[in-house]
């Protein structure tokens, strides 16, 4: 099984991003996907899979602390 984490697109440079999670900032591959700063991603194993909304991102986020 995969776990892929969403993160918010902090500022982008050619095919990579600075990404927080959680006031971790990452650098993240984002060449198959269309992002913006100021979007969410979600992330698995270091490459961007997925552009979508904070109200997802978060409905996701609250799944991983329940499960805490």
């Amino acid at each position: 099984m995969c776990v892929a984490y969403p993160g918010k697109t902090l500022s982008i440079e050619g095919r990579m991003a600075k990404v927080d999670f959680n006031g971790n900032v990452i650098d993240v591959n984002i060449g198959v996907v269309d992002v913006k700063v100021g979007d969410y991603v979600l992330v698995h194993a270091g490459c961007a899979i997925e552009a979508m909304s904070k109200e997802k991102a978060d409905s996701i986020l609250e799944i991983f602390e329940d499960m805490i």
